[in-house]
């Protein structure tokens, strides 16, 4: 069976490195405005296409530029200049939800992916982009058996894009869902005069809510408080199915996330994929990947409208679930490249010997490592206290940017 490419967030180096290090076919990311994470910030500059690129092209991953919120006059221009920027870059397509961006994009020779906030529901929508797009992400409203509809019928009618191949059909695998249909949503505006469209969302859907009769003044008892807040989607344990819908491309959701995440994620989901196309993919092995999910940042797992079961799986809680967190330790100082030993300068907590470390950094990505043994200035210790400058026997290079974290367990860890 022919595997389905994985797509990776990237917000910034360090993420875009964990997902190059953890098998992702494909990346996608913003630049500084009009991409739907523009409020944070941890987007990419226009100076930092080439870097990507290089990274990118390494490893033989695609690259996929965001340009996909609303778009107005005044930002036709900048839109121009992305756009050039981005075929100087040599990216791979931009990701767009915009006539104009679509429109300037095919002009300039670039291949366009048609954003799932365009709400693409049935086949004759996709006939229609297929005259302007080479890949085409589906609402998140429909069901696996409404996507294998369309995926049928590409197949059956030869339905191709600019480029002379068959449409391929994209959809979200993993990551936070929103109440709003294909992530189109006013409450911010409305609530904060900043649009989620416009990549600014506040989500105060996140948030605790009453209900309260303006009639009686009676408050209206919930069994969860967090009413607006859905819990994140999750395919692992149904991607088989996901994969046999005819998908070609599956989305991890998570600009906003942290390098172990995207690693976390990442890594579990190539896992999944490469075993469905080996033919050894099970409910057994996806226990324990669903297990490696949980230790990452997530407000609960929830199978989305795919399975057309019950709708309205809710969070909780305002964060995470995630069953460990990390903690700061302390800051890189050198690498010793002959005998792999890293050295860090201990500025915060103790970490002592058996506890799970981890270390990210814009090059080095998002690695993890159980501490064996170490050396505190100078002399071999079980342990070390803020202040203490340690040695580490390393199976990667770090840089003197790098942080380092301790892993510890949450209350959500059983």
């Amino acid at each position: 069976m022919q595997k389905i490419e994985l797509m990776a967030p990237a917000g910034n180096f360090e993420s875009l490195q964990a997902a190059l290090d953890n098998g992702s076919d494909s990346v996608y990311f913003g630049v500084e405005q009009l991409n739907m994470r523009a409020r944070a910030s941890i987007n990419f500059t226009l100076d930092d296409l080439e870097e990507i690129t290089r990274r990118c092209e390494a490893k033989n991953v695609r690259t996929y530029l965001t340009l996909n919120t609303i778009i107005y006059d005044h930002d036709l221009s900048i839109v121009k200049t992305l756009i050039n920027r981005a075929v100087e870059a040599n990216i791979t397509a931009i990701i767009a939800s915009d006539q104009a961006v679509i429109s300037m994009a095919r002009q300039a020779g670039l291949e366009v992916h048609i954003s799932t906030q365009v709400n693409i529901t049935n086949i004759e929508t996709v006939k229609f982009y297929a005259l302007f797009a080479d890949t085409i992400v589906l609402s998140r409203e429909l069901s696996l058996r409404q996507v294998k509809t369309i995926t049928e019928i590409i197949e059956k009618e030869e339905i191709k894009g600019p480029a002379g191949r068959l449409i391929e059909i994209e959809i979200f695998g993993h990551g936070a869902l929103c109440m709003a249909v294909s992530g189109k949503c006013y409450m911010s505006l409305h609530a904060y005069n900043s649009s989620a469209n416009r990549g600014a969302c506040k989500q105060n859907c996140r948030k605790k809510y009453t209900v309260i009769d303006q009639e009686t003044g009676i408050e209206m008892e919930l069994d969860n408080e967090y009413i607006m807040s859905p819990e994140d989607l999750c395919t692992l344990d149904f991607l088989d199915q996901v994969v046999h819908a005819g998908i070609k491309v599956l989305k991890i959701e998570g600009r906003g996330r942290a390098p172990e995440y995207v690693a976390t994620v990442i890594s579990t989901y190539r896992e999944a994929i490469d075993s469905i196309a080996e033919g050894t993919y099970n409910q057994e092995k996806a226990k324990v990947w669903m297990e490696q999910l949980s230790t990452v940042y997530n407000r609960g797992f929830w199978s989305g409208y795919y399975l057309g079961q019950k709708l309205g799986s809710w969070s909780d809680t305002p964060g995470s679930k995630a069953t460990q967190k990390k903690v700061y330790v302390g800051k890189g100082v050198h690498f010793f490249p002959k005998p792999a030993v890293g050295e860090f300068k201990i500025e915060a907590y103790d970490i002592k010997v058996g506890d799970k470390l981890l270390v990210t950094g814009a090059t080095t990505g998002a690695k993890e490592l159980v501490l064996e043994t170490m050396f505190v200035n100078d002399q071999e210790a079980e342990t070390a206290t803020k202040g203490d400058s340690i040695t580490i026997k390393l199976p990667f290079r770090i840089r003197p940017s790098d942080k380092l974290y301790k892993l510890v367990k949450t209350e959500f860890s059983q």
